[in-house]
């Protein structure tokens, strides 16, 4: 897939914007939007999908190739719609036990 390098990237930062994390249980209060002690994929991509919105400067829903990190620059452009797609598809790789909620082991554990 043409697009894993950037949002590699993009799923990198809010890791360092969130430099205060300090535990896996951290992470998930954080990203659990609703508090119910467990991410679902709308939480997930949510979370995920800041750093994203932050670069598309324009705000029309698409990293066009200004838009994208250096070095990936004269890329194809790559949509919101596309980021999110992907952020699910990771989503799936990580519910392991597959009742569509990420817990704190899943989501410490690497996509699979």
């Amino acid at each position: 897939m043409p697009y894993r390098p950037l949002v590699f990237v993009l799923c990198l930062l809010p890791v360092a914007v969130a430099a205060q994390v300090t535990s896996t249980g951290d992470y998930l209060s954080r990203m659990d939007a609703d508090g119910d002690g467990k991410i679902s994929l709308i939480e997930y991509q949510d979370w995920l999908s800041y750093a994203f919105d932050a670069m598309d400067a324009n705000h029309d829903g698409v990293l066009d190739a200004g838009e994208q990190p250096p070095g990936r620059r004269g890329h194809l452009a790559l949509t919101r719609e596309q980021h999110r797609t992907t952020l699910a598809e990771r989503f799936g790789k990580q519910d392991r036990n597959r009742d569509g909620w990420l817990d704190a082991r899943e989501l410490a554990s690497p996509p699979q």
